[in-house]
């Protein structure tokens, strides 16, 4: 142990880290172009439906991705156990990229209709089906080459790659933003990030074909020993189904959410919910990632010598413990006028409980025109948080805005939009007469503040998130290991993870609270805790490929 942990990477594990890496950051990069635009995206491809549905529809869309991800896993998992590590995951990034470059060129709603998003959620499926079978065979390929001891930091190399693809992403939207007017960008612009991944899907290939199978891979399929049916061994056996729901509860749950929380979730706020700039929130954000990225490495290095499981769990447990007050502090030092705002003048929805809807409709086929979801609507697209009080016997359904009372309306019998505009008109004033900002104002963000919080929640995703590959790789044997950990890695960060944006949004939406959202990230860590706690073995010393397997 001693002599594998000091002894230094050669030059074909370079390789192998360098070319799977690299490969892999090119491949997220590609995923989270559509994230970091879904602002965008949801006015080109959803301007068919009111701004708040859009941009429901857009983060849906968005999930779409995620959702199939675990069927990704099964399909390329398979062919993984069965062909072999390196061409498969070959083909995955083929898909991704081919995927990406025509969402560049697809045409909008005004231009095609309903055909547009259709389409688009049609690509957003077969990327994430790709991002199913890449993550796994990344992971495996750098572990089957790492030395023992040596696995947490070789593979944490791979968990760089999800941060640096985003970053990439972030880096290439800014470099084109300012590159260009904002209307053009909005118009057309946003289309040359999805245009330029067919340049970086050409380098990958490339490298990718530069590369060999993994040794144990090879190993096996001299020895004969490959798996017949990998999926029926993986999942029809209890004895490894125990150790894939295990692994899913106790492992990639909790990680998912604290890593989309702490990158995805908090840009999403402060866009949408303290209403900073877009570029300067997509700024600060790259700055919290720059400075988190090399504590991937530290936390899968140090998984090396005291183990995998308690640095994962203590990322969970702190994110349990500190997001209220985390996010409370980028309301603090991001949108200062809003925080006073809130506590001078706070807003109330007056309304009878039953006429509320829960506004989270994905098939777009509910309309909310009662009283209350027009008033609660209006608040959550300013991003304003409110209390609920029950209406009396007699009374009318109101937004009380400090002293200030304005009447909602059943939007049904406005046909031609009279009461809307006039319910819009006075609300805007009554939020401005009380200090609610149309946005952050840039002179009064604490700019070093909120790049250190944004810091320690990337820090948290750092630590559930580089010693995983390793431990998930460590759980399961060699002949049917790409099938068992791509599953419950998927449906840990596809399911978990990826609806995250969109259930926080919609809890948000329903109680007024700006941080209720966060109660699902909350549980869904502390969950992991428990189950982890009691049920996940520690991994760190195992043999990859024990004799006789």
């Amino acid at each position: 142990m001693a002599q594998a942990a000091t002894q230094r990477m050669t030059g074909e594990e370079r390789r192998v880290v360098f070319a799977s890496s690299l490969g892999t950051v090119f491949e997220w990069y590609d995923f989270y172009l559509y994230g970091s635009l879904a602002a965008i995206i949801s006015v080109q491809f959803f301007s068919g439906v009111n701004p708040t549905a859009a941009f429901i529809f857009a983060l849906l869309a968005f999930a779409a991705g995620f959702a199939v991800r675990p069927f990704g896993a099964i399909v390329f998992g398979r062919l993984g156990d069965l062909v072999g590590r390196k061409y498969t995951f070959l083909v995955t990034i083929l898909i991704m990229g081919l995927a990406t470059f025509i969402v560049g060129l697809l045409p909008n709603y005004e231009t095609i209709g309903f055909a547009a998003p259709a389409i688009l959620i049609l690509l957003r499926l077969a990327q994430g089906l790709a991002i199913g079978g890449e993550y796994g065979g990344a992971a495996i390929y750098v572990a089957e080459h790492a030395p023992k001891g040596k696995r947490g930091a070789y593979t944490s190399w791979i968990q760089t790659t999800a941060t640096l693809g985003l970053f990439l992403s972030l880096l290439v939207i800014l470099a084109c933003r300012y590159s260009m007017s904002k209307e053009d960008f909005e118009s057309w612009g946003w289309r040359i990030p999805f245009l330029l991944s067919i340049f970086l899907l050409g380098i990958s290939v490339w490298i990718r074909l530069k590369l060999n199978e993994s040794p144990l891979f090879r190993k096996m399929k001299e020895e004969g020993k490959l798996s017949k049916a990998p999926i029926k061994e993986s999942f029809g056996e209890w004895g490894n189904l125990k150790i894939v729901l295990i692994a899913l509860i106790g492992l990639t749950a909790g990680q998912a959410v604290v890593w989309y929380t702490g990158q995805f979730y908090a840009l999403f706020f402060m866009t949408q919910v303290l209403k900073v700039d877009a570029e300067i929130a997509n700024i600060l954000i790259g700055l919290g990632l720059l400075l988190g990225v090399p504590f991937f490495v530290v936390f899968g290095t140090l998984s090396d010598r005291i183990g995998r499981k308690p640095i994962i769990l203590a990322g969970c447990l702190l994110a349990a413990l500190t997001y209220f007050p985390l996010f409370a502090g980028l309301t603090h030092f991001a949108n200062p006028a809003l925080e006073a705002a809130q506590k001078s003048s706070p807003v109330t929805v007056v309304a009878d409980a039953s006429t509320c809807s829960f506004q989270f409709n994905p098939v777009g086929t509910a309309s909310f025109t009662t009283p209350c979801d027009v008033a609660k609507s209006a608040l959550a697209q300013r991003g304003v948080s409110y209390d609920n009080r029950p209406l009396a016997p007699g009374e009318e359904t109101r937004i009380l805005v400090g002293e200030t009372v304005i009447l909602s309306f059943d939007a049904s019998e406005d046909e031609e939009g009279a009461q809307r505009a006039a319910f819009n008109a006075g609300l805007s004033a009554a939020l401005t007469e009380a200090g609610y900002p149309a946005s952050a104002n840039p002179d009064e963000i604490n700019y070093p503040m909120v790049v250190l919080i944004l810091f320690i929640l990337v820090l948290y995703a750092t630590m559930v998130y580089g010693p995983i590959a390793a431990m998930l790789v460590e759980l399961f044997p060699t002949r049917i290991r790409y099938t068992s950990m791509s599953l419950p890695y998927h449906l840990g960060n596809g399911w978990f993870g990826g609806f995250l944006p969109t259930v926080s949004f919609a809890i948000v939406a329903a109680t007024g609270n700006l941080y209720s959202g966060l109660w699902y990230p909350i549980a869904i860590a502390a969950m992991t805790l428990v189950v982890g706690l009691i049920f996940v073995p520690e991994t760190k010393d195992r043999e990859l490929h024990p004799e006789g397997e």
